[in-house]
């Protein structure tokens, strides 16, 4: 288990869901038990820089695109409009 100072954050589950991948898709492609994923995914087990790098290399991204030792903005928050100050309507 880590700590919050040792939490890597990372998107794969994002960005499986995003390329139609599997866990078990992944897990074969990266030579890992697909149980290894879930457990990456959720934040119960720290990869390796080695695996981390492979990872990233698989979806095509930079490492720090897939992961961050701070949480990733949620993408809910992103897509929102910013809301107008409803005193500068007021005319």
């Amino acid at each position: 288990m880590t700590t919050d100072r040792d939490a890597v954050y990372n998107r794969i589950a994002l960005l499986r869901a995003e390329q139609g991948v599997t866990r078990r898709e992944l897990a074969d492609a990266l030579g890992v038990h697909y149980q290894t994923v879930g457990y990456l995914e959720r934040g119960e087990y720290n990869p390796s820089l080695h695996l981390a790098l492979r990872i990233a290399e698989f979806f095509g991204l930079p490492v720090e695109v897939v992961f961050s030792t701070r949480p990733f903005p949620r993408i809910s928050d992103a897509a929102r409009p910013a809301q107008a100050d409803p005193s500068a309507a007021a005319g």
